[in-house]
C-alpha cells in the first residue's frame, strides 16, 4: 500500500492532483520523498477520496514539517493544533476570503498548510492559487528594480482581512492571541528549500514598504498586486467530501472563492511551521 502514486497537473503554472495514495496509512520514505518533491515543484496538491480522524489528519501533516497553532482560533475538541475553518449559511463573509499568504504578520510565517473537507455546498466554494515564484520570474524590469532589497511591513489587523474573521473571532477566539501581529520581511524572498526567489508580499497583510509610509507605499504596491492576480500564475481547485488539500505558503497565494450563500462549509486546518523569510 502506498508504494506509488500518479500526478496530474492543473495547470501549467501550478497545481496537481495526486492519485493512488490513502493518507491514514503509512507513506514509505522514497515515496515520501518524491510527494514532497512534487509538492515543492507544483506548490499545491489535492488528494481526493480521503477520510481522516484528526489523529490521522495530524500524522499526515506532521510528515512535511513540525505542526504549528493557527494564530487566533482555538482548536477544535481535543485537538488544539487543528483549527476550524467554517461558514454558516446565514453568513455572507467567509474565512480569509481575499487573496494572501497565510500568517506573513509573524516573524516566521507557516510553511504551509494541510485542509481537511468535511461540510461542502452542493457547488461552489472553490480556492484558487496562484504562483509567487512565476511572479517574481515574469515582473517587468523596471518593477523588479525597485523592489529588490525592500522589505515590507505585514500586520494582521488590517482591515479587509480582519473583517473576514469576525463571525469565528466572535464564538472561538484564543484568548492568549495578541489584538495583533506585526512582523517585517522582505519583499523578494528566497525559499529555503528549492532556492527559488519568490515575490512575497500580498494584499492582505502587507502595510507598507520599510522606511516609506502608506501613502508612498501604496502605487508600487497596486502594480505588485495587478502583477500577482494575473490568470497565467493561477489553478482553481474545486473541492470534493473528504479531499485533503496542502499547499506551500511561502511560494503561493490564494483566494477562498466565496459564493456558495446559503450553504455550510467546514474545514479542518492544519499549520505547518516555518522560518523566517530571507
Amino acid at each position: 500500500m502506498n508504494d506509488a502514486f500518479t500526478v496530474e497537473l492543473l495547470t501549467p503554472a501550478i497545481g496537481a492532483e495526486i492519485d493512488g495514495l490513502d493518507l491514514s496509512q503509512p507513506i514509505p520514505a522514497p515515496v515520501l520523498g518524491e510527494l514532497r518533491s512534487v509538492w515543492l515543484d507544483r506548490k499545491a496538491l489535492i488528494f481526493r477520496g480521503q477520510r481522516l480522524t484528526p489523529g490521522e489528519h495530524l500524522a499526515f501533516s506532521t510528515l512535511f514539517a513540525e505542526i504549528d497553532k493557527y494564530p487566533f482560533l482555538n482548536g477544535i475538541d481535543g485537538y488544539p493544533m487543528i483549527a476550524p475553518i467554517l461558514k454558516l449559511p446565514e453568513e455572507r463573509v467567509n474565512f480569509g476570503g481575499m487573496w494572501h499568504s497565510d500568517t506573513c504578520y509573524l516573524e516566521a510565517p507557516a510553511a504551509g498548510a494541510v485542509l481537511h473537507a468535511l461540510e461542502l455546498p452542493p457547488l461552489g466554494g472553490d480556492t484558487l492559487f496562484a504562483n509567487m515564484a512565476l511572479a517574481w520570474e515574469t515582473l517587468p524590469t523596471d518593477l523588479a528594480n525597485q523592489v529588490e532589497g525592500l522589505r515590507v511591513v505585514c500586520s494582521s489587523a488590517k482591515k479587509g482581512i480582519s473583517k473576514t474573521r469576525e463571525a469565528r473571532l466572535n464564538e472561538s477566539r484564543d484568548e492568549s492571541s495578541p489584538e495583533a501581529f506585526v512582523s517585517v520581511h522582505p519583499v523578494v524572498r528566497t525559499h529555503p528549500e528549492s532556492g527559488e526567489k519568490i515575490l512575497y508580499v500580498n494584499e492582505a497583510h502587507a502595510v507598507h514598504f520599510e522606511g516609506q509610509d502608506e501613502a508612498a507605499s501604496e502605487p508600487l504596491l497596486q502594480k505588485l498586486y495587478a502583477h500577482q492576480r494575473l490568470p497565467e500564475f493561477q489553478c482553481r481547485i474545486q473541492w470534493s467530501e473528504g479531499a485533503v488539500l496542502m499547499w506551500d505558503n511561502r511560494s503561493t497565494h490564494h483566494y477562498p472563492v466565496n459564493d456558495y450563500h446559503g450553504h455550510r462549509r467546514l474545514l479542518h486546518r492544519i499549520s505547518l511551521k516555518g522560518d523566517v523569510p530571507f
